[in-house]
């Protein structure tokens, strides 16, 4: 480290300190000693800051022009400092970039991306093409009381829908839902009419597992609810949807019976020369309305619901409902 002379020879050791510093910062291989060489010309305890507390001692004439000799030597180490430093990391870069290069004629590793499952699509299609009408999509509870799925949809008591070998019925006496109807209910209870909603989920029936049948399955189901509805809305919105869906197909409606709905009515459309029955509709039952509070006088509705393992089958040709759930990717990748 510098000594300190007497104060006339201040500026030949600011001089002297710059010429130094400058030698030593030139020849710093590491970031590290780079900044204890800033140390020891420029912190606080450093040989800058000793030459600078003897600058007291000059005259009032001396000191301006002692200090601004220490302020060019302070910068000039500074910037030495700055160059070395670009310098250092620069070339740790490099290095760093050398040591990881990559063989770019190498094959590349592709990660086997997932798909969207058949029966999903299916949903998001179908309720593109409601949401498109109007329609907010809704949804409720799986588990369900006797009293939101059978009773407030007018199901007498003796139903055979409400036997055991039915439906799924849990210990507490509650049951797993039958059909997504009993969102209608719970729907309704929570806001005034007018109301279109579309209602896509899984149901639960005992069934025996088979080409055609699942004991859990998917449905959509469309409710709409407002004063002066008929079954001429009813038959548009239906015709609207599989023309969407599955383009001009011809469309006819066959008298049916659901507890819900009065009149009733199953859905069929001509495909590759046979009518498949696709969904089944009806004007909402008054008892319904009434039961969550609305004046079958004043307001009026219907419903449609349908099965999306069978919109799925029908548009693909699938021939077995199990291949969605076998999770067989030779499946799978088809779609």
């Amino acid at each position: 480290m510098t000594t300190i002379d007497q104060p006339s020879n201040l500026e030949t050791q600011l001089e002297a300190l710059r010429q130094t510093a400058k030698s030593a910062i030139a020849t710093a291989e590491t970031l590290e000693r780079l900044e204890e060489l800033r140390l020891v010309y420029l912190g606080k305890k450093g040989e800058l800051s000793l030459i600078l507390r003897e600058m007291g001692k000059l005259s009032a004439e001396e000191r301006p022009v002692l200090g601004a000799i220490a302020n060019t030597v302070k910068e000039a180490v500074q910037n030495e400092l700055d160059r070395r430093r670009s310098d250092l990391q620069a070339a740790q870069i490099q290095a760093q970039l050398a040591a990881e290069t990559l063989d770019v004629s190498m094959p590349a590793v592709y990660s086997l991306l997932g798909r969207v499952h058949p029966l999903n699509n299916t949903i998001d299609r179908v309720l593109d093409i409601f949401v498109g009408l109007g329609y907010t999509v809704a949804d409720g509870p799986e588990m369900e009381t006797d009293y939101y799925n059978f009773e407030a949809l007018n199901f007498l008591p003796d139903h055979p829908a409400r036997d055991m070998q039915d439906t799924l019925y849990l210990p507490d006496g509650n049951l797993l839902r039958t059909h997504t109807s009993n969102v209608q209910i719970h729907y309704m209870e929570e806001n005034d009419p007018p109301i279109r909603i579309a209602v896509p989920g899984k149901c639960y029936r005992r069934d025996t597992v088979d080409a055609s049948h699942a004991a859990v399955f998917h449905q959509i189901e469309i409710l709409a609810i407002d004063e002066g509805l008929t079954f001429t809305d009813l038959k548009g919105t239906v015709k609207e949807f599989l023309q969407q869906m599955f383009g001009d197909v011809p469309i006819r409606f066959r008298a049916s019976y659901f507890p819900f709905t009065e009149p009733s009515a199953e859905v069929d459309m001509e495909w590759n020369g046979r009518w498949l029955e696709v969904m089944g509709c009806g004007m909402v039952d008054p008892n319904v309305l009434k039961a969550v509070g609305y004046d079958p006088e004043v307001y009026t509705g219907f419903a449609a619901g349908m099965g999306v393992e069978r919109l799925t089958m029908v548009l693909h040709q699938i021939d077995d409902i199990r291949r969605f759930y076998a999770s067989d990717l030779r499946f799978l990748q088809q779609f």
